[in-house]
């Protein structure tokens, strides 16, 4: 039975394009998956607006609830005024929810089960925050980590934690997203391999069924959760939008 982590490797499908200091830039299957997701989302997208009709059909009524439900996500996490930060919240949510999504599908790759992608994401998130809230607001930013009403003797030891929590919003948001792709990938791997295995277990394929009913059951549960993951997603981005917006407590 091929090993569940296998999934998961990087190959290079060219040689390297160009290098960034000493390490080469190649097209691997991972930036294949990412192109392919950006390329779903605006095909997607196209037909979805294409009609523009009054009534909306059946694409375009599916993109206006995609489109009306990631605003409502974020007017009720980050305020009206946050709908400023909607088409980054958007495109985070539809990119990390097709790549979640096209992962499932076999001999695909999944993009958010690394690390180093979800890193990148998370970074962009934090240095809007950090960007937006210092411009509009500029030293008024650094209220974030001073919360109201605290006696001062204690402040300096809430402001540390207060700190400390900031820094690892984009740790926790990348990491998050991460390991349920990874973990739920590789159960379904495992129990998959199971049914293989039975099958060509002479007598004991009569036990089978029990794991293919596990692999189904797990494949309902890894869509529900590649959903739930983009939509926990975007809405941690937009609650810390917020402190770019609102940097007081």
């Amino acid at each position: 039975m091929a090993s569940p982590t296998e999934q998961f490797e990087i190959r290079h499908f060219t040689g390297p394009l160009f290098h960034l200091g000493d390490s080469p830039v190649t097209f691997s299957n991972s930036a294949l998956f990412m192109v392919l997701s950006v390329a779903a989302i605006t095909v997607f997208l196209a037909v979805a607006t294409a009609p523009r009709a009054i009534v909306p059909g059946r694409w375009q009524n599916l993109g206006e609830l995609l489109y009306e439900f990631v605003a409502s996500t974020v007017r009720q996490s980050a305020g009206k005024d946050g709908l400023v930060f909607l088409p980054l919240v958007f495109s985070l949510f539809t990119f990390v929810l097709a790549a979640n999504l096209m992962g499932l599908l076999p001999y695909a790759f999944t993009v958010t089960s690394h690390i180093i992608v979800t890193a990148a994401l998370s970074l962009l998130v934090i240095f809007t925050v950090i960007g937006y809230g210092v411009a509009r607001h500029g030293s008024k930013f650094l209220n974030i980590f001073i919360p109201s009403g605290v006696p001062g003797w204690l402040l300096p030891l809430i402001v540390a934690i207060e700190v400390v929590s900031f820094v690892s919003r984009p740790v926790s948001l990348s990491v998050r997203l991460f390991a349920n792709m990874l973990a739920g990938h590789i159960a379904l791997k495992i129990f998959a391999g199971f049914v293989a295995a039975l099958l060509t277990g002479g007598f004991v394929a009569i036990l089978s069924p029990l794991p293919l009913a596990f692999t189904v059951a797990l494949t309902a549960l890894e869509v529900l959760v590649a959903v739930l993951q983009a939509y926990v997603f975007a809405v941690l981005t937009s609650l810390y939008l917020h402190d770019a917006l609102h940097p007081g407590h």
